[in-house]
């Protein structure tokens, strides 16, 4: 139970008007308000990344896909009747999913060819809303291609123009395959990755392209809800149960060591970033022996006049949480306000220094991205007052032991 003199002296304490000390507590509340500022700002845009990649690489390749062993599904139509009534399915579609080589003026480039039908590429949720430039569904269908933002500017193409498709042909002697398209749409994912290396063509034209017949290579779901993939497949399984060709692969089976790299990036950041805060709270101990050294007269005044040792370490612990409480608010603020600007902040940077600051073909994103997780946050502030509050009771322990006999008679009060 903290008394209401001990809230006036701290407070008192804490307001003294001394150069020196005034000094010293803003550089302490300034280290740990950047520690706190920079662990925010670092979890957040690792969250965001974590969230934002995924994002991408599921809205591409879907959380759900279901192959067999021959890679080649000639009844795939009764199979999506059999599967699409399901309520956590949001988007299942056949797919095509082969390797060719882009032939063009410029030059060539390896792409990821999808074939899908204009209805499916239109209404993926991922691709409805990148879709920048695109002709009429007839021109698509008869021999029409989509094509990435980052491919069309690497190879300096624009809508309607032509460019070839190179198969490779597997029999040995023989000459690749090659069709003509006609660029039909230019869409951006937002992930440098797959607008520079995937196109889309019409399920038909990639069933001619690879001889393929009337078959696909796979059938893509997206759900609604990642976190019940499991009851989901586990419908999709019962579904299918006859069929025992068909296997089923998942979103986080397919991406395993991509997820679990992400989490030991992120973990090691964490614990690497704490140390900052920790380093900080050191500085409370340094204010605080200062203030000790300070107030040794005052704090001779108070035991003399028969305050317990209790109170003084309750004193002093006071003062130095005020000062991580300070340096706390203060690195929340500016760290949440700072992931919130992030990408208006990079931008501002990148025109003073005339540089690329965040490059997205090392990155792979075209934006940093950042989602503040309001719960990490909180157990960030919680963590740090803790840590300034454990850094305050060493010197607050070394006043209450000071003897005011000691003090006073070698001092004129």
């Amino acid at each position: 139970m903290i008394k209401s003199f001990e809230w006036k002296i701290a407070r008192r304490y804490m307001n003294y008007n001394n150069s020196h000390i005034s000094l010293v507590n803003c550089l302490t509340i300034s280290g740990i308000g950047l520690g706190v500022m920079i662990l925010i700002i670092v979890m957040s845009i690792m969250n965001g990344y974590e969230v934002e990649l995924m994002n991408k690489i599921l809205g591409v390749n879907g959380h759900i896909s279901i192959n067999n062993s021959h890679s080649r599904i000639s009844e795939y139509k009764h199979y999506i009747k059999k599967i699409e009534n399901s309520k956590n399915i949001q988007f299942v579609a056949p797919t095509i999913t082969k390797q060719a080589l882009i032939e063009t003026i410029q030059g060539y480039s390896g792409v990821v060819v999808k074939g899908m039908d204009y209805h499916s590429i239109n209404h993926k949720p991922i691709m409805k809303d990148s879709i920048v430039f695109q002709s009429t569904q007839e021109r698509f269908e008869n021999d029409g291609i989509y094509i990435g933002s980052s491919l069309a500017e690497n190879l300096g193409l624009s809508l309607g123009d032509d460019i070839r498709l190179i198969i490779p042909n597997n029999v040995v002697g023989s000459f690749p395959k090659i069709k003509t398209f006609s660029i039909a749409g230019i869409f951006d994912l937002g992930m440098y990755e797959y607008n520079s290396s995937i196109v889309f063509i019409s399920i038909k034209n990639a069933q001619s392209l690879f001889k393929l017949n009337n078959e696909v290579t796979e059938i893509e779901i997206i759900l609604r809800n990642v976190k019940d993939i499991s009851d989901t497949k586990k419908q999709i399984i019962r579904c299918l149960k006859r069929e025992k060709e068909m296997f089923i692969t998942d979103w986080g089976h397919a991406n395993k060591s991509l997820v679990s790299a992400l989490k030991v990036e992120r973990n090691t950041m964490f614990i690497i970033l704490t140390f900052i805060i920790i380093i900080a709270s050191f500085n409370v101990v340094s204010s605080l022996f200062i203030l000790v050294r300070e107030k040794h007269k005052s704090i001779a005044i108070l035991r003399a006049m028969g305050v317990s040792k209790m109170s003084i370490i309750k004193i002093f612990v006071l003062a130095g949480t005020f000062l991580g409480l300070v340096g706390v608010s203060i690195g929340t603020l500016l760290g949440v306000i700072f992931v919130m600007k992030i990408n208006e902040i990079r931008i501002f940077l990148e025109k003073i220094t005339s540089s690329t600051l965040f490059d997205p073909i090392i990155y792979f994103l075209t934006s940093i991205p950042s989602q503040p997780d309001y719960n990490e946050i909180v157990s960030i502030v919680f963590m740090s007052i803790v840590m300034c509050m454990i850094s305050t009771i060493y010197p607050a322990w070394k006043a209450s032991k000071m003897l005011p006999a000691d003090i006073l008679k070698h001092e004129q009060i």
